[in-house]
């Protein structure tokens, strides 16, 4: 997928019933999914339309996610996350979840903008 830097990327649905979830995107849109391993168990899950991913299902199981609201969360492509992080903090945006790298998707972080607003920062791979 290409990609542009300041545009959206991806879209994360963050939830504590995937199959519910999964049941009414398939349901309303006729979304499919394929699983995809997590590092420390469970399935993250693809959303798919013709094939091709569109958005991601992350499921809010664990002690760490007792606070995390379910909600939608936006990715921006940006060409450096390390370098816009630090940008980011110095509007008085806030770090949620520092820098870290996927394997073949690229490099994340989670913040929170200077209201508050939860986004994703990604350096794609590709």
């Amino acid at each position: 997928m290409a990609w542009t830097h300041g545009k959206f990327y991806w879209n994360e649905l963050m939830t504590r019933d995937v199959e519910a979830s999964k049941r009414f995107f398939e349901t309303t849109l006729g979304w499919t999914f394929e699983g995809m391993p997590m590092p420390h168990g469970g399935n993250y899950w693809l959303a798919k339309v013709g094939g091709e991913p569109i958005a991601g299902f992350m499921p809010l199981a664990g002690p760490e996610f007792a606070n995390v609201p379910e909600s939608w969360l936006g990715y921006i492509a940006v060409d450096d996350v390390d370098a816009r992080l630090k940008k980011a903090t110095a509007a008085s945006g806030k770090v949620m979840r520092e820098p870290f790298d996927v394997a073949g998707v690229g490099r994340i972080a989670i913040l929170m903008d200077a209201r508050g607003v939860a986004i994703g920062l990604m350096t794609p791979t590709n």
